[in-house]
């Protein structure tokens, strides 16, 4: 997956709606190219081209002023679910990999009590195969890049299985991020060749798809080791894991569809095209994530990510009363801001934690994991290092979908025919 922009009477509303926006003020701030977690470690290691980060040229931003504020960005404020600690997804797009697998991983611990990890690059590794496998089957009329869904991961294990992260890291030639730039750009360049040459022979061309991944991120294992026993990536899934793919659901929440349908989830990194998204009003959205995180159960959480109340600096997440009061947010702003793209779906996330009414305002707070980059521009040893908190009106405008296991859900999925 890869924006946020009174009278008497309105004041003392939005203060008792849950969040005291009247404070909210903007500022421009000027940053210098080659700073932050992702050019000083991430770019560093991809490039390994020292004089590419000192390249100064000014970057003029608008973001919301978060300093004074009085925020809850303590992790010991909440209460989580049991996680693995964050991991980098590098300069890789596949968000959609490490926040579902992330959430697989808590799923394994809260059904059996097993701390796991799971290999985000391996089911990557399938998923650009059958991105590659529909590209040629629709002579080209198929999205091919790095982005997917996290309903992606349901699908790819069934096929494929699932290894554990020390028998496939996708990490080579002693890298310490992951970028798949230039190995996604020489596999599209080769399924655009078949435009041209008009051979569209699945079978070598999966091949070579196959090959080019095998050079860049290494061969995924077919058999290997876990304390002792050898698995196969099937008999890993079930035996091991014990996760049923088929349990897990996605909620989706936007008006351009009829709620209380099952219906496509129109996006680019859908490319699937795949119409299992369980599409609710939004009041019913909030409370069932609401309801899921407060029962013990995690979820993969994907939207916007790139508005002025996204603080690299707090690592909070809010919705400047600039943009919009808390008290207009509802399913109108939100669909609003999807059709006219102000609202994308560019990030995947784990959402592991929660903190009920936060001084007593009316609204919650949630705990994010997250792979990115931008949430790991704080020193290394912050705690806050890898992880965002989310006041409930950014969901509520900006998040449009979560996966969670189908039982957190149940009385939601009862209204469904």
């Amino acid at each position: 997956m890869n924006k946020i922009f009174l009278t008497t009477g309105l004041f003392s509303m939005l203060v008792f709606a849950g969040y005291a926006q009247n404070v909210s003020k903007g500022k421009v701030i000027t940053e210098d190219k080659g700073k932050g977690f992702y050019y000083e470690s991430i770019l560093k290691d991809v490039t390994a081209v020292e004089e590419k980060l000192t390249e100064k040229a000014p970057f003029v931003r608008f973001v919301m002023d978060q300093s004074g504020m009085d925020l809850p960005n303590n992790q010991d404020l909440y209460k989580t679910v049991w996680s693995n600690s964050t991991e980098s997804q590098g300069n890789a797009g596949t968000c959609w990999s490490f926040s579902t697998t992330s959430f697989y991983e808590s799923e394994v611990f809260r059904q059996q009590g097993k701390k796991v990890e799971i290999a985000e690059i391996y089911s990557a590794y399938w998923e650009y195969v059958e991105k590659a496998r529909r590209f040629i089957e629709k002579r080209g009329d198929s999205e091919f890049s790095e982005g997917s869904e996290g309903n992606a991961l349901a699908r790819i294990m069934k096929m494929y299985g699932a290894v554990p992260e020390e028998a496939y890291s996708g990490l080579i030639d002693g890298r310490k991020y992951h970028s798949h730039a230039k190995m996604v750009a020489e596999m599209t360049a080769f399924l655009n060749s078949l435009k041209i040459s008009n051979v569209w022979n699945i079978e070598s061309g999966l091949e070579t798809i196959k090959s080019i991944m095998n050079h860049y991120i290494g061969v995924p294992p077919t058999q290997f080791l876990v304390y002792g026993k050898s698995y196969t990536p099937q008999t890993y899934l079930k035996e091991y894991l014990k996760i049923t793919p088929d349990d897990f659901v996605e909620i989706l929440s936007y008006k351009q569809e009829p709620y209380w349908q099952q219906v496509e989830y129109n996006v680019p990194d859908n490319w699937w095209h795949n119409k299992d998204y369980y599409n609710v009003p939004l009041n019913d959205f909030i409370e069932a994530l609401k309801k899921a995180i407060k029962s013990g159960y995690s979820m993969s959480i994907g939207g916007d990510v790139s508005e002025t109340g996204f603080s690299r600096e707090t690592n909070c997440a809010i919705v400047p009363d600039y943009d919009i009061p808390s008290a207009y947010i509802n399913e109108d702003a939100r669909q609003f801001r999807f059709s006219n793209e102000t609202t994308t779906d560019d990030h995947g996330m784990q959402l592991i934690g929660y903190l009920e009414n936060y001084k007593g305002l009316g609204k919650d707070w949630f705990l994010i994991k997250d792979s990115s980059s931008g949430s790991r521009n704080v020193d290394a040893s912050s705690p806050n290092f890898g992880y965002y908190f989310f006041h409930e009106d950014y969901i509520k405008l900006k998040m449009m979908g979560f996966t969670v296991h189908k039982e957190a859900v149940k009385d939601l999925l009862k209204k469904f025919n």
